[in-house]
């Protein structure tokens, strides 16, 4: 068995282990356990190390060049394709194409347009269209297409309001001088609104995209049957009479926006066998 003597005060240890736990309790200092590789010197660690100090470490550079394991090749000589002068680089970066100080003023960058037909959100630009209330043409991009109805102005807005939300319009039309459509209207309409299946007739709309069961139009109006010797108002009330329309092609349909006969079209209907006129 070896014996091995505390550096400090000489006790005598029976094992190497033995010395180590006491130097570390009674002394408060680890034993050094490496050897510095550039200087020597011995030094405790927890870890695998080969240098005492940060200044061996660099001193021996043990990662420079040829010994880095990135490494791929010396610096080579190419031509800045901004401003034209001379600068090395290394071959294991990115392509030499630009030297540090264009890098930095950043002029070797192109912008990317964004303006009309360069934008990635191009579509076409601006289309010709007519105003609905005075006809005036007008241009608009189609993302401004598609509300209830296209004008050219505050005033013909104003106009197309004043129409828009009159009469049967308005949201607080209750059918005219009678609050009840009378006989067979309750019944008409829900007829209606299954043939249709409940959906727009023009555009499509649903009750789930409307909010609400769809509206029931009269083509001929019930005014015309109310109005008109030798018809009952609730004539007025007959299958092929009515169409089921959601709240703006509804408001379209009431002012001549929508012919009749595209009505009857789109509801697969036959026109009824009155001269209803132009009303």
């Amino acid at each position: 068995m070896g014996t091995d003597s505390c550096p400090t005060c000489g006790r005598v240890f029976d094992s190497t282990r033995g010395l180590k736990v006491h130097h570390n309790q009674v002394h408060d200092q680890r034993l050094p356990n490496r050897a510095c590789a550039q200087c020597g010197t011995e030094f405790f660690s927890p870890h695998e190390k080969k240098y005492c100090s940060d200044e061996c470490l660099e001193a021996a550079a043990p990662y420079a060049g040829e010994k880095n394991p990135n490494y791929q090749g010396k610096l080579e000589d190419t031509t800045c394709e901004s401003c034209g002068e001379t600068f090395s680089y290394y071959p294991s970066e990115k392509p030499g194409l630009y030297c540090s100080r264009c890098v930095e003023e950043g002029g070797w960058r192109t912008v990317p347009g964004l303006k009309g037909e360069d934008s990635p959100r191009w579509k076409g630009g601006k289309t010709v269209v007519d105003c609905e209330i005075c006809g005036e043409s007008i241009e608009r991009f189609p993302s401004e297409l598609t509300g209830e109805v296209t004008v050219c102005s505050e005033e013909c807005q104003a106009t197309w309001l004043s129409v828009a939300f009159e009469g049967e319009g308005h949201p607080n039309w209750a059918g005219g001088p009678s609050s009840s459509y009378g006989t067979g209207w309750n019944r008409v309409r829900t007829e209606a609104l299954e043939r249709d299946g409940y959906a727009c007739q023009i555009c499509g709309k649903d009750a789930d995209a409307i909010g609400r069961n769809p509206d029931v139009h009269h083509i001929v109006p019930v005014r015309w049957f109310r109005n008109e010797d030798g018809f009952e108002e609730t004539e007025a009330h007959a299958l092929n009479n009515v169409v089921t329309l959601c709240v703006g092609c509804h408001r379209r349909a009431d002012h001549g926006q929508i012919s009749r006969e595209v009505l009857y079209s789109a509801a697969g209907i036959e026109a009824p066998t009155v001269d209803a006129g132009g009303e």
